[in-house]
């Protein structure tokens, strides 16, 4: 019985017992033994990892979250604040990654002059060029925003001189203001009564009752006569102003515009450099009420004088293939200018054909336009718009300028002689031109601030301290475009198709 006794006391023996018995198991130096300690280690640990943590009287979570949490928040925070820094060279998991590329356009024809910022070369000669403003004493606010604008995004840098015309007298408050907006020279000019009437051989009372009856038939601005005549005085008759008389070129500005992008080179000396004539921002569609008989006219035009196109009247005619990226919607014909525009249905323009053409409404918006003078003093526009003034379209109808000017361009200019300012970040009403800033092409910017002891504007140039996120194919510099609106191009009465079957293509889907 002994051994019996012996084995229970080892059994029954306590902890020292135990220890006796375990001891050489644990201090075994064989491989096997090791694994068996790593795995239980591991074990462990995900236990610990996975013990609840009591953070209320009745709630509880698991360790693990309540390390990743804290953990999580700061790699939210880091995106946020530097990540996505324009001049951050971190990747944006969160950004860059979601902004869909901007489509490609050939660029033999026509190309951006300048990809992204350059530093503003002023040592240069300016050109003679000027910003005109067609402007009333009423609209001092939106002028003034328009101003500032410019100056903080181009004329900072290169100071060109200002031509205000109105139909009346300026008053001192709005010429004061002004000149307070800027360095630069400032003029203001009177319309004379022979650029801004009607022309002598216009019955007064035909004038009267065709502009009364397009206010009866709620054509957009159809009843204002001053509308009438404003667009008539920029069809033909502006660039006859005596304070024109001296520039050869002008960027025309409207009041409550705004600019996204920083110009940091001069659009005119590339103008001049690259022989061309006329440059524009946004093609968009007309509305059809307001033009019916314009496209009939300048066909006439052409075919009376014998001018064959040199590949820009293309831009302006119905062609199905180009028509398969825009959308056709049939809408009301009075459709605000500031809300989508619409296509017509093909049956609604049929009466506009000319030897098988059809005008497909486009044009270029011409509140935002930098142009040759020259062009528009040539014999050849002042015939044009004479033929087109004879038809008293410009009062019988609501022709606008910018069609006029479009179907000029048409007429007598190649696509190499126009230019697409793509990188013009551009805002007018709720239409507007994004291009999105060209990957590693940004540099830093320079604040631009008037009077260092005014609060909002420091807090104003603030905001254009951090800008939009680089795009593939941007072509902008450090733009900051709006949100609250798409642009145009993703509407369905974007024209820009028809400019980019002109030069080429596309060359990326």
């Amino acid at each position: 019985m002994q051994p019996l006794s012996a084995l229970r006391r080892i059994v029954d023996g306590g902890k020292d017992a135990g220890a006796s018995l375990k001891m050489p198991f644990f201090s075994s130096a064989s491989s096997g033994s090791a694994v068996v300690d790593n795995t239980s280690a591991r074990r462990s640990l995900a236990g610990y990892l996975n013990r609840r943590v009591r953070i209320r009287h009745n709630v509880s979570v698991p360790l693990t979250v309540l390390i990743m949490v804290p953990l999580l928040a700061l790699f939210l925070l880091w995106q946020f604040f530097f990540a996505s820094a324009p001049q951050s060279k971190i990747p944006n998991f969160f950004s860059h990654n979601k902004i869909p590329p901007l489509r490609a356009i050939n660029e033999t024809v026509d190309a951006p002059f300048v990809v992204g910022c350059l530093e503003p070369d002023t040592s240069q000669p300016r050109a003679n060029a000027v910003l005109v403003i067609l402007a009333r004493n009423k609209e001092l606010d939106g002028i003034l925003d328009s101003m500032h604008s410019l100056e903080r995004h181009f004329n900072r840098w290169y100071h060109y001189p200002y031509v205000f015309l109105n139909d009346g007298e300026f008053n001192s408050t709005f010429r004061e203001s002004v000149r307070n907006a800027t360095e630069s020279l400032v003029e203001f000019g009177r319309i004379p009564l022979d650029l801004w009437d009607f022309p002598s051989w216009a019955d007064p009372e035909e004038v009267a009752e065709s502009i009364a009856l397009q206010g009866d038939a709620a054509i957009m601005y159809g009843g204002m006569e001053s509308y009438h005549r404003m667009c008539r005085f920029y069809s033909g008759k502006f660039f006859k102003h005596p304070l024109l008389a001296k520039y050869d070129w002008y960027w025309r500005v409207e009041p409550d515009v705004k600019y996204f992008c920083d110009l940091t080179y001069d659009p005119f000396v590339y103008m001049q450099q690259h022989n061309k004539v006329y440059g524009f921002t946004i093609i968009i569609k007309e509305l059809i009420d307001t033009v019916p008989n314009l496209f009939r006219y300048a066909s006439g035009f052409m075919r009376s004088h014998n001018i064959t196109s040199k590949g820009m009247w293309e831009v302006f005619l119905e062609n199905e293939m180009v028509d398969q990226g825009v959308t056709t919607t049939a809408e009301t014909k009075t459709q605000s200018v500031e809300d989508e525009y619409v296509i017509p249905e093909p049956e609604e323009i049929d009466p506009e054909a000319m030897n098988g053409e059809k005008y497909n409404l486009c044009h270029f918006w011409s509140n935002f336009e930098i142009a040759s003078l020259n062009f528009f003093r040539s014999k050849e526009y002042e015939e044009f718009f004479e033929f087109l003034d004879r038809s008293g379209g410009f009062w019988h109808e609501r022709w606008g300028d910018a069609p006029v000017h479009s179907l000029a361009a048409g007429v007598f200019l190649a696509p190499e002689q126009v230019h697409y300012f793509r990188d013009i970040g551009y805002r007018h009403t709720t239409i507007q031109h994004c291009p999105g800033n060209a990957p590693m092409k940004q540099l830093p910017r320079t604040p631009y601030i008037t009077d260092p002891f005014n609060r909002k504007a420091i807090e104003d140039d603030r905001y254009w301290d951090s800008w939009d996120a680089e795009r593939e194919n941007g072509v902008g510099c450090r733009c900051k475009c709006d949100t609250d609106i798409r642009d145009i191009e993703g509407k369905s009465g974007s024209c820009l198709p028809y400019w980019v079957e002109a030069v080429g293509g596309w060359t990326s889907p």
